[in-house]
Parts: C-alpha cells; structure tokens; sequence
C-alpha cells in the first residue's frame, strides 16, 4: 500500500529532478523511491563499514583450536564445579 508524501521544491531541484526522471525514463515518484532506497543503502554500507572497523581495532586474543579449547574448559571447571 502506498501512502502520500508531499514535498516542498524549489524550481531549482525540481527541475534536477524532471531531469533525472527524463534520464531514466521514469517518472518522479519513481526516481524519487529509488533516490530513497539508494540513501538508506547507503546508511547501512556505512553502518557495516564503521562495525567492521570496531571489530578490526578490537583486541581480542587468537582463539586456541577446539581441543586445546576444551582442555582448558576441562581444566578450569572441574567436575565438582557443576554440583549445585
């Protein structure tokens, strides 16, 4: 379902937009979905870029392979330790 928006422009950008529409053969609303959908892409590349660049200035120690991982489980909880 489709709602209505109206939106102010001054004849500046809404002759941009008639030539962006004309461009693409498409018409304004059309353009103006895709011009929105293009931002919000946007957003989330940034949003990836700025997640991966935590984790890569994380510092987070090399994780052991899965035996040596479960050795050390092994050792620091014994047995007694799940008792309740």
């Amino acid at each position: 379902m489709s709602v209505r928006l109206e939106v102010r422009l001054d004849e500046k950008r809404r002759a941009q937009l008639e030539e962006i529409a004309g461009n693409r053969g498409a018409s304004i609303s059309e353009v103006v979905r895709a011009l929105i959908d293009d931002a919000y892409e946007e957003i989330i590349r940034e949003d990836r870029r700025r997640a991966v660049q935590e984790l890569i200035t994380m510092n987070v120690e090399e994780m052991p392979d899965p035996e040596e991982l479960a050795r050390q489980l092994n050792n620091k909880y014994e047995p007694a330790d799940y008792r309740l």
